[in-house]
């Protein structure tokens, strides 16, 4: 299967020298990958793995993708298994068993394509679900990155979503073949799907709008609500942050970003997690919501000055 090209908008214009690579999983899935450089003007820092989260896709970042281009960083991103353009055409669920699988995944991506066709040294850079994910290959595999950001990281979930009852619920569903239904209330549409004065994601209406628009155009990329077993493997993997052992294993400086309005994933949780960790630092930005890297101008600029101040590293963190 050959991944979807890299699909360009006038409100979402593709970032300067972007060449899209297709990666082979250990299962024979193919993955969508790109790389785009830094620009030419700007001196040179290396290069930002960036890694989306649940639903999203590498067009989404297009913007953020320009943002740290222009501060001289090449960008290596991918899509998720189950999402964007590694998924197969018409599938809307982004169902998975295991968070393991991401995992070899993120070995694919950093063996196969970044260690050998991207220059070092090497940044990651992750958002919500990929947080989660990124915090435990920093784990398993040490010496990947030499600093860590965590946009809004899944490292709990707040309310009735991680609650026991849900949980319980969601387990359940591996036992009995139903996994693959929706979360109860989910469906086939995107968290973009409603109106901008009810989202939980962002509070800029002209970025909201612009995701909006690109959804409609490229459908084809759109993943709609979690699974039943999408939330199991979620627990699960959340669950292990919560050993003290398995935290004193990840060892890479990190860089922990809040949303002060969080309504999508658990500050509570990122904030004990962080507290137990050697080289962890926490910044929140008030009243940003969830999805910081889509946010108003203000949000942005205070979320890319944390990233400067922090990488390419300096010997202590940011204020």
């Amino acid at each position: 299967m050959t991944p979807p090209p890299l699909f360009a908008h006038p409100d979402n214009p593709l970032p300067d020298g972007g060449v899209l690579v297709p990666l082979k999983a250990p299962d024979g899935l193919v993955l969508r990958a790109a790389r785009f450089p830094a620009a030419r003007d700007a001196a040179f820092k290396g290069t930002v793995c960036l890694f989306a989260g649940r639903g999203e896709f590498i067009e989404k970042y297009f913007e953020t993708i320009c943002d740290l281009t222009a501060r001289g960083f090449d960008v290596a991103s991918m899509d998720w298994r189950g999402q964007g353009g590694s998924k197969a055409k018409g599938s809307r669920r982004g169902h998975i068993k295991s968070f393991d699988t991401f995992q070899r995944d993120i070995d694919v991506f950093m063996e196969d394509f970044v260690r050998p066709d991207c220059r070092p040294p090497y940044f990651a850079l992750a958002h919500s679900m990929g947080g989660a994910l990124i915090l435990e290959a920093a784990r398993r595999r040490t010496t990947w990155w030499e600093r860590v950001v965590l946009s809004a990281p899944m490292i709990g979930l707040p309310g009735l979503a991680g609650g026991p009852l849900v949980q319980r619920l969601a387990a359940l569903s591996g036992l009995t073949g139903l996994g693959q239904l929706y979360v109860p209330g989910g469906s086939a549409r995107s968290s973009y799907s409603g109106r901008f004065e009810n989202n939980v994601l962002t509070g800029d209406h002209k970025r909201f709008t612009r995701v909006q628009t690109l959804e409609h155009a490229a459908p084809h990329l759109v993943l709609g609500a979690p699974t039943l077993g999408w939330l199991n493997a979620a627990g699960r993997a959340m669950a292990t942050f919560g050993d003290p052992e398995r935290v004193a294993q990840i060892r890479t400086p990190t860089l922990f970003v809040a949303a002060g309005d969080e309504r999508v994933v658990s500050n509570r949780a990122m904030t004990l997690l962080a507290s137990q960790m050697r080289t962890a630092k926490v910044v929140t930005l008030p009243s940003a919501r969830h999805e910081l890297m889509m946010e108003r101008n203000a949000v942005r600029n205070a979320f890319f000055a944390a990233f400067e101040a922090f990488v390419p590293g300096t010997p202590t963190f940011p204020d």
